[in-house]
């Protein structure tokens, strides 16, 4: 499709709907692990399960079903090789692959694959999840109706609950408050152009395969001969029209399970405060980024006009870091900054021809400081994650779930540049306080502390973090379009 082409509308019947709707409703949730044990059946499964899609419903559904597939799972249904290896480097090597890998996850130590309940070898990454969500008191009922339905083709290998769905996270603070808005009307150009201003609007193919992405680009994933489709069930690829598109409408799913340490976390704040419980609030939001109350921004109410945010949205929401680019109110190294530096393409100023070529030979103030940190829109992700847990004596923690079109340049490098990065924005000898595994780096280096800028002298400089967050399992999976998972189902054994 080229730029002057008009895009074609989105098929909400094709794609699931958990792409395009995070169930707020649906407070109930229950993700199953399963592995494939009779192939035909397991076919026969994906070729008629309910799987609720993203069209908008009213009354909204009282259930839905997701189902995503990884690697493993797609050579164990009998899809042929070459297809298969037409996905990503990443999805295909897993998210527990090689040393590498872990080392760039922040898999280490504590995190260490070898000790997770679920995912941490090849043998033990689910064929298949199956996410199974209902409204209060509906679980159990649809949760038993979608087992006895994969019963002949899967053996269920764990079933994660979630806690009923709350505004707070475990460590207590509000969740879900920014996310990407989807280009869903597709508005966005279709090509790369410098964008010298934050915005929130995110294009389609940043989390759906088969459309234009940030950078006008359309995600490699596998595309087929039509007569590797004789049945027509895919939809042809927008840029290559004669060729089946077995990703389109379908997003790659990154799962993790994280343990929180709640106690602990607040017993080293207590510590860290004296027993003073306003600087015991101040600190533990300095590590998060957000206040407590209300979940507000620490470089306050939200003023600025910011494309992709809401009019009601803008006071929790409506901000940047460009008033406070030396971190006094926020600081640099929070984990909601880490997450989302929303930054534009190029500093401040650059939008006039002039200003880029003074700033790009050189002169005026602090050149360099400002592209430390990659380009927000390049990173986004769409964050679907439940807490669990919570119980007196249960552990607690966020089943994390993320989709993105790109696991390398979307989920593995906020991991690896911005959660588990050191130098992140400048800042030395510290990760993320809330998910940094606080491990030397293999040059010594700590990685265990976190800075306050005060503005009236130095830093107030905090050490020996421990670790408050746990990896307890994890895994890629492929979410397919709806026609792709009817292809799936009747694919022969190769």
């Amino acid at each position: 499709m080229s730029q002057h082409d008009t895009p074609s509308p989105v098929d909400f019947e094709d794609i699931q709907g958990l792409v395009r709707y995070g169930y707020k409703r649906l407070t109930q949730a229950c993700f199953l692990l399963l592995r494939i044990r009779d192939a035909a059946a397991a076919r026969a499964w994906l070729g008629t399960a309910t799987v609720t899609p993203a069209i908008e419903r009213r009354p909204p559904p009282r259930t839905a079903l997701h189902i995503a597939i990884s690697a493993p799972g797609l050579n164990k249904l009998g899809v042929a090789r070459d297809i298969v290896e037409g996905f990503s480097a990443e999805f295909l090597a897993g998210m527990t692959s090689d040393a590498s890998r872990a080392r760039r996850l922040g898999d280490l130590g504590a995190n260490d694959p070898a000790g997770w309940k679920w995912g941490g070898a090849p043998h033990d990454v689910p064929h298949v999840l199956a996410m199974v969500y209902a409204v209060p008191g509906e679980l159990d009922a649809w949760l038993a109706t979608v087992r006895a339905q994969c019963a002949a083709g899967f053996e269920e290998t764990d079933a994660l609950f979630t806690a009923n769905l709350r505004e707070t996270e475990p460590f207590g603070f509000i969740d879900g408050i920014s996310q990407p808005r989807v280009d869903w009307e597709r508005r966005r150009a279709a090509h790369d152009e410098e964008q010298f201003d934050f915005t929130n609007r995110s294009c389609l193919g940043e989390y759906l395969l088969g459309y234009p992405n940030e950078y006008g680009a359309y995600t490699d994933r596998p595309l087929l001969e039509p007569q590797r489709d004789p049945g027509a069930l895919l939809p042809r690829a927008e840029e290559a029209p004669g060729m089946a598109d077995l990703g389109r409408n379908g997003s790659y799913l990154v799962m993790r399970q994280l343990r929180q340490d709640v106690g602990g976390f607040w017993q080293f704040i207590d510590r860290q405060a004296g027993g003073d419980p306003m600087l015991r609030r101040r600190l533990a939001e300095a590590m998060v980024g957000r206040k407590m109350e209300g979940g507000e921004a620490l470089v306050g109410p939200g003023r600025e006009r910011i494309d992709g945010i809401e009019e009601d949205e803008r006071r929790r929401n409506g901000f940047t870091y460009r008033s406070d680019p030396d971190g006094l109110r926020c600081p640099v190294g929070a984990h909601v900054r880490r997450a989302n530096p929303r930054n534009a393409d190029l500093p401040a100023g650059w939008a006039n021809p002039l200003s880029r070529l003074w700033r790009r030979l050189g002169f005026g103030a602090d050149p360099l400081r400002p592209d430390l940190v990659a380009s927000t829109r390049f990173h986004r992700l769409l964050r679907r994650g439940r807490e669990y847990g919570g119980a007196p004596g249960e552990e607690t923690g966020l089943h994390f779930i993320c989709l993105a079109a790109n696991i390398g340049r979307q989920f593995e490098f906020v991991q690896n540049a911005w959660l588990m990065g050191t130098r992140f924005d400048g800042l030395s000898g510290e990760a993320d306080p809330l998910l940094g595994h606080r491990l030397a780096e293999p040059d010594g280096s700590l990685t265990d502390g976190f800075s306050m800028p005060l503005g009236t002298g130095p830093d107030r400089r905090i050490s020996g973090l421990p670790q408050f967050v746990t990896v307890q399992g994890g895994a890629y999976f492929f979410l397919p379009g709806i026609s792709a998972l009817r292809y799936l189902s009747k694919v022969q054994a190769s």
